[in-house]
């Protein structure tokens, strides 16, 4: 049982050993009242990034002197020789995070995930008619405990979903029996083991990667870092080291240990350099072994202003102009990795206001805007952008934001909105503006709709900034200069020095093509004209091509004419 010193509510223990500020607090009750199907205070804590699961369950152990058991070390054991599966309802079980473990003559030991719910305390008291002993643990090492004593009775598989584990017989008789996955595990914890993946994680932060790429080879493990837009190798490690080291990075993503014939995503925060990086993971099997690429989301580097973002002064105006329209549709185009999100979320940072009900949905939601209400797509439930979408017309809103239009009806919707009275922001894999323009036409939507809802397409690239400390002038052909009309123009290149790890460049910057639709394009469009038509119609008006802000960034100084010839092409991309 716990003291009576210790009837406390979490919120005030928490406080009291200093890992959390009232503010984190207050912010987490608000958002408790506000949902419909009110979570746990400790539960909501951990989805807001204040705390770790883990470290939640081991202050509330050391604050209420209670017992803290894992897996991990081998201090979670479940008694299956007791029947404890008949003492307390498997559903009540799985829905209140709490497993009895073992049965004494001095009471029922169960393992909880929130001692403080009295409730709960209070009827496993009476349905086991004896004194509870509570010991703590995280939800990840509650869900293996339940899966062991209600599922197979000592076949453990741990993910965060044991009731899909029942679903699917063929998959759970397939998995390894519970002494290889605890050896996997009980090797994921050893301290060199986290060390390493500490390691290779902290260097990735100090670098600015955006990527870390762990790749089994055959005799060998590539550890490679995404350095503005390249991969790198940052070191080699011996094979041996492949299992524990992704064994560890699946149990902090709260990933199936067990898994390795299917790919997987999850993903985890850590607190570094005192601020939270957000960690996106997706694992792969491949030949070698499995290969694990985890996203870094590091909000600290995000720069939600428009006025950061590069754009000329005229650019600049035209996208203000059309952002604070009261409805339209405006997209940004461009491939994966070309920092579309991160122009959505300024712009959406720019126009967000109290006055305004702004939703978004996207896959994934990889920063969290204040005033905004962001919806993560899930299409294994059944929540993919259409639906989203559909739903979000019955929540009154003025400004939309969908991640990507993949397909017809995702783009009938957005159109839809568009015409009652709303502003959509959304996303569109083509290589420039007037492409898109071609690719919703393509999906089915009719010309003369989009000639009255488009307000603008955006479309974006990303070149690798020059360091500043080492950049050098560039020795370059007269007739190249002569063709790129960059005579007389002092045309820099990479060098390489310390600042930069001698690759020459440090961070990127965006190069964009900003077409903004009038009533002349929109004639253009609904008459069906030709992608080249529309495009040089735009030029003569002042529009320019990716290329042309790109060599206007050459001129500045901040990037090479290499750097631009290689990712735009000569008809503007």
């Amino acid at each position: 049982m716990i003291p009576p010193a210790g009837r406390k509510k979490l919120g005030e223990i928490l406080l009291e050993d200093g890992l959390l500020t009232q503010a984190q607090l207050t912010d987490a009750l608000n958002n408790q009242a506000k949902q419909k199907e009110r979570k746990y205070l400790g539960e909501l804590l951990v989805d807001l990034g204040y705390i770790t699961e883990e470290g939640l369950a081991l202050t509330l152990s050391k604050k209420l002197g209670l017992k803290y058991v894992s897996f991990s070390d081998n201090t979670l054991v479940v008694n299956i020789a007791q029947d404890l599966d008949r003492v307390i309802d498997q559903k009540y079980a799985g829905a209140n995070f709490i497993v009895p473990v073992a049965k004494a003559p001095i009471g029922l030991t169960v393992v909880m995930w929130d001692p403080l719910n009295f409730n709960v305390v209070d009827y496993v008291k009476r349905v086991a008619h004896m004194n509870v002993i509570i010991q703590c643990s995280t939800k990840k090492d509650i869900l293996q405990a339940i899966e062991r004593l209600y599922v197979d009775k000592g076949v453990s598989v741990v993910g965060p979903d044991p009731a899909a584990m029942i679903r699917d017989p063929q998959r759970t008789a397939a998995m390894p029996r519970h002494t290889e996955i605890d050896d996997l595990k009980t090797k994921a914890a050893e301290a060199p083991v986290i060390k390493l993946v500490n390691s290779i994680i902290q260097r990735a932060i100090r670098e600015k990667a955006s990527d870390i790429h762990i790749d089994p080879q055959v005799d060998k493990v590539s550890i490679r870092f995404r350095l503005d837009g390249i991969l790198y190798e940052a070191e080699s490690l011996p094979k041996e080291t492949v299992a524990a080291i992704i064994s560890r990075i699946k149990i902090l993503s709260r990933l199936d240990i067990a898994e390795k014939r299917l790919p997987q995503d999850g993903g985890f925060m850590m607190r570094l350099e005192d601020r939270n990086i957000d960690f996106r993971i997706s694992t792969m099997p491949t030949i070698y072994g499995e290969k694990v690429v985890m996203r870094v989301l590091d909000k600290a580097q995000m720069k939600a202003e428009l006025g950061t973002l590069g754009l000329t002064p005229a650019d600049l105006e035209r996208v203000n102009q059309s952002i604070y329209k009261p409805y339209g549709l405006i997209f940004l185009t461009g491939p994966t990795g070309s920092g579309k999100t991160t122009t959505l979320y300024c712009i959406l940072n720019a126009i967000r206001s109290p006055k305004k009900n702004i939703l978004t949905i996207e896959d994934p939601v990889e920063y969290r805007i204040e005033g905004v209400n962001q919806v993560q797509a899930n299409p294994q439930i059944g929540l993919d952008f259409a639906r989203g979408l559909r739903t979000f017309l019955r929540q009154d809103p003025d400004i939309i934001m969908v991640g990507e239009v993949r397909d017809l009806e995702t783009a009938e919707i957005c159109v839809r909105s568009a015409l009652v009275g709303r502003l959509v922001l959304s996303t569109l894999h083509t290589n420039d503006t007037v492409g898109a323009v071609a690719r919703l036409v393509d999906f089915g939507i009719e010309p003369f709709l989009l000639a009255a809802t488009l307000n603008m397409i955006i479309a974006q690239r990303l070149a690798r900034r020059l360091c500043e400390k080492c950049k050098e002038p560039a020795k370059v052909d007269a007739k190249v200069l002569h063709d790129f009309k960059l005579e007389g123009v002092s045309i820099f290149g990479p060098k390489g020095c310390p600042a930069c790890n001698n690759r020459g460049f440090s961070g990127r910057l965006p190069v964009f093509e900003i077409m903004s639709v009038d009533n002349e394009i929109r004639d253009m469009i609904e008459k069906k004209a030709d992608a080249t038509t529309i495009k040089d119609s735009l030029i003569k008006k002042g529009m320019m091509t990716l290329r042309q802000d790109g060599l206007t960034k050459v001129r500045d100084g901040l990037t090479s004419l290499d750097e631009i010839l290689a990712i735009t092409m000569e008809s503007g991309v």
